[in-house]
């Protein structure tokens, strides 16, 4: 009877020595996903990425500046984006990371980063439309609109429209904006866009990201022949602060981190659709682990798109044809 015992305890050792060193080693690439395995250099591309001063958009901007490119860090907290961008310099030995400062819940402010990048930057080829927020309590941006579709959407459309001119002077040039599989979720409420009547902060979240899909679809047809690309992309579940304005979001983050991508493995698709030699020509595409991936047919509704950027140029007041 003893040895039965000593030889089942044997074989249960045995068996989480299999899972831990072969079945969790497994699952964590499954996890992982899709890596970018483009070596392009980016020495003379200028880059923005906004939201860089943590999670995705620090680990974009980190590899970014490896590849040699002069990147600009927009945020809106100044001292952690310094703090990223020491970090960054120190780490990869680029010193052409720069930040600057960048509040996509304020026209304003979008405005004033547009006017200051244009004065002191000639080029620009790569602009990662990153930063977002995510299951906020109801609140609105300084200019009225609804915090997600106010920073995730508007905030980014009205950056693009800015730039775009010096995009097009710099081409072969790349628009990247990160979207969510959470974009199945969504769709545009045209009667109720800001959430006034009813709001839920987790589809408030849904409808942005459907926003960012149905924008690059409507960009990346109306630049055509301008050598200037538009793509959009989900990271993939992420262990990061996006999901800091939840309690119950952040406790299950922590409890299952395991199970979800570390920002680093979270930014390989951003970094796919920026550099990947195989999509120079390549546009107004979804890509999810830096490959092609299925839109929600109220993703692909071409009339809702086109609505949707009538729409977003009526409430930033501007002409945009």
């Amino acid at each position: 009877a003893v040895l039965l015992i000593l030889l089942s305890i044997a074989t249960i050792i045995g068996f989480l020595y299999f899972v831990s060193d072969w079945c969790v080693p497994s699952c964590r690439r499954y996890v992982a996903g899709g890596r970018c395995k483009s070596t392009a250099r980016l020495e003379g591309k200028v880059v923005i990425v906004t939201g860089a001063n943590t999670g995705i958009g620090k680990e974009t901007a980190r590899d970014l500046a490896q590849r040699g490119a002069r990147v600009i860090i927009a945020c809106r907290d100044i001292a952690k984006a310094e703090a990223a961008a020491s970090e960054i310099r120190a780490e990869t030995g680029n010193q052409q990371v720069i930040v600057r400062k960048l509040d996509l819940a304020d026209t304003k402010s979008i405005r004033e980063f547009a006017e200051k990048f244009l004065a002191e930057e000639k080029e620009l080829h790569i602009l990662i439309n990153n930063a977002g927020v995510m299951l906020c309590p109801y609140s609105k941006t300084a200019d009225g609109f609804e915090m997600h579709l106010g920073v995730n959407h508007l905030g980014h459309f009205l950056l693009t429209f800015l730039l775009l001119e010096r995009l097009k002077q710099c081409a072969p040039a790349r628009i990247v904006n990160v979207s969510s599989l959470a974009h199945h979720g969504g769709r545009i409420r045209f009667h109720d866009l800001h959430g006034e009547k009813s709001y839920n902060r987790g589809l408030a979240y849904c409808h942005s990201k459907l926003a960012n899909v149905l924008f690059t679809r409507e960009l990346a047809r109306r630049l055509q022949g301008t050598k200037v690309t538009a793509n959009v992309l989900h990271p993939g579940s992420v262990y990061s602060e996006l999901v800091r304005h939840s309690f119950v979001m952040t406790w299950l983050w922590k409890i299952f981190s395991f199970f979800l991508k570390t920002p680093c493995e979270g930014a390989q698709t951003s970094i796919y659709c920026a550099v990947a030699e195989e999509l120079d020509s390549v546009t107004g595409q979804y890509f999810s682990d830096c490959q092609p991936a299925y839109v929600s047919p109220r993703g692909r509704d071409d009339e809702t798109a086109k609505k949707l950027w009538s729409v977003s140029c009526e409430l930033l007041g501007i002409q945009w044809d």
